[in-house]
């Protein structure tokens, strides 16, 4: 399509009212931050690369020595909570999808993520009606009706939920807009797009364009960020400071930079949030050719609860409040099921955890449902009562070391044949749906999303190719991957009925065995994933 921007080349088919986001000004934005910032970018993540071989080579990771001063200096404390964001109690997550985003902002929470990464998928379509959805909701236009007529619509006279934005990784690319014949980075074209169609929505209702960053696994990845802001700021003309961005700490290298991702972002920085899934997943990839030192059993058998887990939270917490950042806690992924037994059972176990988070000086958590959003609600207030939050619960009996975050050898739990087949099925189910462009996926009462494909082919990959013995005595080999992945893709074939044949099955299948098995780890499944896409 024409852009009229000199350089721009958008190439991706007509959707329906992209040109209301797809505008001069905002692809303008897009343009800038590439040509100022994308060869940054680009050698940040070759040092990613420099990391992991070194890694693999006999390293370690450990707190930096030349950023030290930094964690040393007490005199420095992030920006005071934004307008909107002082309470956040309860956080909802999901898709910028039209119905889940109505739901989603009339769900009560505090705050609702409008995920444009592991919930999404980067098609074309879901690239740009995520934007179109996003600038309907602010201007109180969203509605949408169901194949049965059933009629959503925000709620009038109300304040809605205060909007959150994840932007994809800067590992991913939007390879549908080209600026001077290179691909885009997904990061900045996500931020891009909102920032130019919502900014000055967000700031007329008194609030402001407000972040979560994910997958970043430095402090120089948050310096890039701060940068973009910055640059942001001065070219839609808002005062400096208005963007406020919570990053997620879901890689094992940012653990042991977080004090440095809040001084880095300290003017924009809306706190750090724990996220389970990626986090065991950045564990595997990190070390995973160094055997049993860093194995993992049965991914559900690895709470929150295991040391090396307990020390990544507890620290977490610790930063944030010695900082004045608030602290997230982690998902609540629990879909409400129509059988109250199933539902009996996983409501006491979400409240005990979130009683743990709250008990453990967080500030808030997150829900994948909105029949999640009361229960959370209530447990963090049985805590919090009228304050908004507990950030001056500094946590100063915390001490954790580098050996306890790397403490992961002492994690109890079996491999079995029974979490090798979740593994594989749960994977396939997510990504056939993914491929289909859906990236909040209901499996087996939980609402999944791409870090659940992730861990589960890691998992896999890790168990595989360290000569892991199941508990029952098998050996993990490719005959015995091949072997269930055809007895699980069976099994799925045969609940689905009819159904199956208009699924993306094989190629699921496919992806799912070419990352598990392949003789070098691939480091994201999305990326092979979105080159499936059109």
């Amino acid at each position: 399509m024409a852009t009229g921007v000199d350089g721009v080349e958008v190439t991706g088919a007509a959707v329906d009212r992209a040109d209301e986001v797809l505008t001069p000004e905002a692809l303008e934005l897009v343009a800038t931050l590439h040509r100022e910032l994308g060869a940054r970018r680009r050698e940040l993540l070759t040092r990613r690369q420099e990391r992991l071989r070194a890694l693999a080579d006999g390293g370690t990771l450990d707190f930096l020595e030349e950023t030290r001063s930094i964690r040393e200096d007490d005199s420095w404390q992030v920006a005071p909570p934004a307008p909107g964001l002082e309470d956040r109690r309860v956080e909802m997550t999901g898709p910028t999808e039209r119905k889940m985003t109505i739901n989603a902002l009339n769900s009560g929470a505090k705050v609702w993520l409008a995920d444009l990464e592991d919930a999404n998928t980067p098609a074309w379509e879901n690239v740009v009606n995520g934007q179109l959805n996003l600038k309907d909701a602010l201007d109180r236009t969203l509605t949408f009706t169901n194949p049965d007529g059933r009629k959503y619509e925000l709620r009038p006279d109300e304040e809605l939920t205060t909007i959150v934005v994840r932007p994809r990784g800067w590992h991913l690319p939007e390879k549908h807009i080209t600026v001077d014949g290179e691909e885009c980075s997904g990061s900045l074209v996500d931020f891009g797009l909102y920032m130019v169609n919502c900014a000055q929505k967000q700031l007329g209702k008194g609030k402001g364009p407000y972040f979560y960053l994910p997958k970043m696994e430095s402090h120089l990845e948050a310096r890039l960020w701060n940068d973009a802001f910055v640059l942001a700021q001065d070219h839609l003309g808002i005062p400096q400071g208005t963007i406020r961005a919570t990053v997620l700490i879901e890689t094992y290298p940012a653990a042991f930079e977080m004090e440095e991702i809040l001084y880095e972002l300290r003017n924009h920085s809306a706190g750090l949030n724990a996220g389970r899934w990626d986090y065991m997943f950045s564990v595997i990839k990190t070390f995973r050719t160094r055997g049993d030192d860093f194995l993992l059993p049965d991914r559900n058998s690895v709470t929150m609860t295991v040391p090396f887990m307990r020390a990544y939270t507890e620290l977490l917490v610790r930063t944030c409040h010695k900082r004045g950042a608030h602290a997230i806690g982690g998902m609540a992924a629990f879909i409400p099921s129509k059988d109250p037994q199933i539902n009996e059972q996983a409501f006491a176990k979400v409240r005990a955890d979130k009683e743990r988070e709250a008990n453990d000086g967080f500030d808030g958590s997150w829900v994948a449902h909105p029949g999640m959003v009361e229960l959370c609600k209530e447990v963090f207030t049985a805590v919090l009562g009228d304050r908004p939050n507990q950030i001056d619960k500094k946590r100063e009996d915390v001490h954790v070391t580098a050996e306890m975050l790397l403490d992961v050898k002492s994690t109890p739990g079996e491999v079995t044949e029974a979490g090798l087949r979740s593994n594989i099925s749960v994977g396939v189910q997510y990504l056939e749906a993914w491929l289909r462009g859906n990236g909040a996926v209901g499996i087996n009462n939980l609402m999944e999303d791409a870090a659940t494909a992730e861990i589960s082919r890691s998992q896999v990959w890790q168990w595989l190719h360290n000569g892991v013995k199941l508990a029952d005595g098998q050996q993990v080999t490719r005959e015995l991957v091949e072997r269930i992945v055809s007895e699980e893709m069976a099994g799925i074939e045969k609940s689905r009925g009819d159904a199956f044949a208009q699924g993306r099955w094989d190629e699921a299948r496919d992806l799912f065995v070419e990352t598990s098995l392949a003789d070098e780890y691939p480091d994201f499944l999305t990326l092979p994933a979105y080159a499936r896409m059109p």
